[in-house]
């Protein structure tokens, strides 16, 4: 299999910062948390109002009528019409993947209403494979067509597969959808109470990547899109290399030996044909909590000697099964856009991280993911040549 220089010619999103990849961007360099207090995320007993990242009201409701699948296609359509206007033509087999760990939990109370309250058609819209089919027909598009859970590498993990695809030469183009609209007060919970997720605070005083003090990350939101080609076009980066893994340690824990994270991490640079310190940037995952910071400030430390770090989770919140995608998106944007959207910084960190809205200095970008359970994967991109 011949590893090519996959483009990414097209991006579509929705955020908390609102519909369409101008709201993402002009978000992430006003360097404000997108978060805001919502009414039954508190960590208190009685609920109450708490921190989220969630993706307001909006899009064609002549697309669905839930939050998640109408997210899911006005990405998706952006990153479309974005690539045609980078002169992008489908070919006849461009496939779909779809990264997505709870699906639209909108419609999951049918399912235990009792027989008989739904019709099979309202039930088919359970199935994480119905929004896959709907958007394959709306564009008329042929190619395999599935979906992606790994946690939160999820959107990572389908930049990775499609691109297999792409170098396995099964497809003319992908088109790669991560969405998680997941923000219920149910998932939330679970999340502070696994002493992750902080709801009591503003995400720029909790999740403080790399930095003293950090407590966590705020719960996010997103549906992001790509279009990827090996065909040549206009676009925002080529995707050089990737690479995934599992520790296969912990249900909730990252092996503290790192084994399989730096391993990823060298597979990843093998691919792309690189080595450590030729990566200019690392996009990483950065949740702010004590294990991915250690592990991510460690591959920094020992393995990018060059880099300098950020990560936008303080930003945009963390987005689960979308958390890869929109940070990927940050990327993207920035190199269209020459500059690095990080957040500022509001302590003391290690010495490679970015404190704000940085000028760019092209170079490839190693975007890191780590995902509850022991899941890893990394991508590496660079500005077209």
């Amino acid at each position: 299999m011949t590893n090519h220089r996959s483009t990414i010619s097209g991006v579509g999103a929705v955020t908390g910062y609102g519909w369409g990849r101008e709201a993402l961007w002009n978000g992430l360099v006003s360097g404000k948390s997108a978060a805001a207090l919502h009414e039954g995320f508190g960590s208190g007993d009685d609920g109450g109002p708490g921190w989220i990242v969630r993706v307001p009201e909006g899009g064609d409701q002549a697309d669905a009528n839930t939050r998640f699948a109408r997210a899911m296609r006005s990405a998706a359509r952006e990153a479309i019409e974005d690539a045609i206007a980078h002169g992008w033509r489908a070919g006849s087999r461009v496939g779909l993947v779809h990264a997505c760990v709870l699906g639209d939990l909108d419609m999951y109370p049918m399912v235990a209403s009792g027989a008989g309250q739904y019709t099979g058609r309202q039930y088919l819209s359970v199935t994480p494979s119905t929004p896959v089919s709907l958007l394959m027909q709306e564009y008329g598009f042929h190619g395999p067509a599935m979906n992606v859970s790994a946690m939160c590498t999820s959107g990572s993990a389908a930049i990775v597969t499609a691109k297999s695809w792409l170098d396995a030469d099964l497809v003319d183009d992908v088109l790669v959808v991560a969405t998680d609209l997941s923000a219920k007060p149910e998932v939330v919970g679970m999340f502070v109470q696994l002493g992750v997720a902080i709801t009591d605070t503003d995400a720029l005083d909790a999740c403080r990547p790399f930095q003293e003090g950090s407590r966590g990350f705020t719960f996010g939101e997103a549906a992001i899109a790509f279009t990827m080609t090996n065909r040549e076009t206009e676009g925002y980066a080529d995707v050089l290399g990737g690479a995934m893994s599992h520790d296969a340690y912990h249900v909730t824990s990252i092996d503290p030996q790192l084994t399989n994270v730096v391993g990823c991490v060298e597979q990843a640079l093998s691919t792309a044909g690189l080595s450590g310190d030729e990566i200019r940037y690392l996009n990483a995952h950065g949740p702010g909590t004590r294990q991915c910071d250690r592990a991510e400030a460690t591959i920094a430390e020992t393995m990018l000697p060059n880099s300098e770090v950020f990560s936008v989770k303080p930003l945009a919140g963390h987005c689960q099964g979308a958390a890869g995608a929109v940070e990927l998106a940050a990327s993207l944007l920035g190199y269209d856009r020459g500059e690095i959207p990080a957040p500022p910084s509001v302590s003391d960190g290690i010495p490679q991280l970015l404190d704000g809205l940085t000028p760019l200095d092209a170079g490839p970008t190693l975007k890191t993911s780590l995902g509850m359970g022991g899941h890893n994967s990394a991508v590496v991109i660079a500005p077209q040549v």
